[in-house]
């Protein structure tokens, strides 16, 4: 699928946020060994304290807290640091197809997500923005999918660099 062109079908866009959601887990899980290095413990506590915490921003926080303190080398904290702004910055498209339904109009072609989210107002609420899948929305996701691969490049560069139990 190119970013010129819109979906050939709904088939081919639930399998492109299915790579999506494969790279991001694939990346998420990196966390881990971050966790296991900076907490000078082993991979399988760190796998433990990462799958207790059960949101991603959570893991991200402990990552990041982890690389605050005063025992970390600034130049291993800055790494840290720039990787987990990174993800966390990559999170927000892939938190926007994992958290919402599809709809999908067979006789115009037209996909559109609908967002499973209820926006507090003063005196309403809103409910399922929808967003509509076209050759630019195709292309955002085909240039997320490579960030993410490019930021689990750098994790595994930082596991090796320090050492990190893998």
């Amino acid at each position: 699928m190119t970013a010129s062109k819109p979906p050939g079908s709904f088939d081919a866009l639930l399998l492109l946020i299915g790579r999506l959601t494969y790279v991001w887990t694939n990346t998420e899980s990196l966390l881990i060994h971050l966790i296991a290095g900076l907490s000078r413990t082993d991979k399988e506590t760190a796998t433990v304290i990462f799958l207790t915490l059960n949101t991603t921003r959570a893991r991200v926080d402990l990552v990041e807290r982890l690389a605050k303190l005063e025992r970390v080398a600034a130049a291993e904290r800055q790494r840290v640091l720039e990787l987990t702004h990174d993800i966390t910055r990559l999170a927000a498209l892939r938190n926007h197809y994992a958290h919402s339904i599809y709809a999908f109009d067979a006789e115009k072609g037209e996909v559109r997500t609908i967002m499973m989210r209820i926006a507090d107002r003063k005196q309403d609420i809103r409910l399922g923005k929808s967003r509509a899948i076209d050759a630019e929305a195709i292309a955002e996701i085909e240039e997320n999918i490579a960030s993410i691969a490019e930021v689990n490049l750098r994790f595994w560069s930082l596991i090796r660099d320090y050492d990190y139990p893998v």
